[in-house]
């Protein structure tokens, strides 16, 4: 009784906090980053953490969050703006309303984020992806949420299903599952998933009203000074080809010593986005007749405009490290795993509580792995299904602690109940019908 008493006392400052930090943006109209620093040092306090230990957990949070995004954010803000300012954004626009017609458009982003979302971290994409939804919002004159949200949902499924992403790669090796079946299953739940959250879910959102930062509104050039498809589309596209190759050589060949080495080089995202920011810069910038001093002056621009996102998604990994030292997620998580249910209902049930809890899908997801992993050995249940399940729990409500709650909600420059109107139910739909899809899969299977 004393334990469920602690960890029922312990869902109630959680919950306490995360009210009040939403209530310090919205009502109190505090700064987001100032709000996550006050709410982070608060909750600690209550959770028990040391008071010399509080301001440690808040600088790794912050450190780890940014250790890991500033690059890659920056970067990609960079290659953004660049596609923008060159015309790049509107030779890709162009190419893909003629090719699927303004009727079908968001299909046509739907599919491109999935296929690009398969090798391609969720953040890398999104900081990739967002900047040509705008350049088609601009030239069709649609709502920026409506047309948007399909890809955004496809990474999304991506990230938390298919490997070789970090969360699905992880629990498939905790779970002893097969890589491949589980891509394979992965696929088939993620198509339903995706189109529910996608384009059905997306036309309740065509009243909400967003104004994307001008950075990424492309200037309109006459068509004979635009660059070549074939140029927009390599520069634009670089980075998930490069990622794409990293992923697929190890499989398909054996290697070692040097070359394997260097491949896992070129695999991270930083070199990557290095390497696809280097290529633009002369493919669209300087071949295209723009002098090197406005490239740079329009890379400064680029960083100003996500400087205040950087600040926000670091204060929620202030947050989440808060949450991790304070060990909230192992109390909730033992007392879940007690309940009689379904294994896989199990699982899913575990992880969207951490994930709601914590705000991180990879935390969420790897979290659960320790305590259902035993279930699986005495239930029996098909092991890849089980890494479904639990990366279908670990996208559930994505709110005020993830930090891609508050990239959509700056970049798309909505408001907190716009944002969860539209984002937070997008990613409840993909868990939800996540899981009833691996349920159904498994009927199938066990037949």
């Amino acid at each position: 009784m004393d334990f469920l008493y602690l960890v029922h006392v312990t869902f109630f400052i959680v919950i306490c906090c995360i009210l009040s930090l939403v209530l310090l943006i919205t009502w109190a109209r505090f700064n987001p980053f100032l709000a996550f620093l006050i709410v982070s040092i608060l909750t600690g306090l209550l959770l028990g953490i040391p008071p010399a230990k509080i301001t440690q957990s808040v600088q790794k949070g912050i450190g780890d969050t940014l250790g890991s995004l500033v690059i890659v954010i920056v970067l990609g803000a960079m290659l953004g703006k660049l596609v923008a300012e060159s015309g790049a954004a509107q030779k890709i626009s162009q190419v893909l309303i003629r090719a699927f017609g303004q009727k079908h458009i968001q299909w046509a982003l739907m599919v491109t984020g999935f296929v690009v979302g398969i090798p391609l971290f969720y953040n890398v994409g999104f900081v990739l992806l967002v900047p040509l939804i705008f350049s088609i919002v601009y030239q069709l004159k649609l709502p920026a949420v409506y047309i948007g949200l399909p890809m955004l949902a496809a990474l999304s499924v991506t990230h938390g299903f298919l490997p070789p992403h970090p969360s699905p790669s992880a629990l498939v090796a905790q779970f002893n599952a097969s890589m491949g079946l589980t891509l394979l299953y992965g696929l088939i739940v993620a198509v339903p998933s995706i189109i529910l959250a996608g384009p059905v879910f997306a036309r309740t959102l065509k009243h909400i009203e967003a104004k994307p930062p001008d950075t990424f509104q492309p200037k309109l050039i006459r068509d004979d000074l635009l660059p070549g498809t074939f140029t927009c589309f390599v520069a634009s596209l670089l980075p998930v080809v490069l990622l794409a190759l990293t992923t697929i050589l190890p499989l398909v060949f054996t290697l070692e010593g040097p070359m394997a080495a260097f491949v896992s080089f070129l695999a991270e995202p930083s070199v990557v986005m290095i390497i696809a920011l280097l290529y633009a810069t002369f493919a669209l910038g300087t071949a295209n007749g723009m002098p090197m001093q406005k490239i740079m002056d329009a890379y400064v621009d680029a960083v100003k405009d996500v400087s205040v996102i950087l600040l926000i998604v670091s204060g929620a990994g202030a947050l989440k490290q808060i949450f991790t030292d304070s060990g909230v997620s192992g109390e909730i998580a033992s007392v879940m795993a007690s309940m009689q249910l379904h294994p896989l209902i199990q699982g899913w049930l575990i992880a969207a509580i951490i994930r709601v809890a914590m705000g991180s899908a990879t935390v969420a997801g790897l979290t659960t792995a320790g305590i259902i992993a035993p279930v699986i050995l005495q239930s029996g249940v098909d092991p890849n299904l089980m890494v479904l399940s639990v990366g279908a729990g670990s996208l559930m409500f994505s709110h005020v602690n993830d930090s891609g709650f508050w990239m959509f909600k700056e970049y798309f420059n909505l408001t907190i109940r716009e944002t969860l109107r539209s984002w937070s139910l997008m990613e409840s739909i993909v868990s939800v019908v996540g899981l009833l899809a691996v349920l159904l899969l498994n009927m199938i299977i066990g037949q």
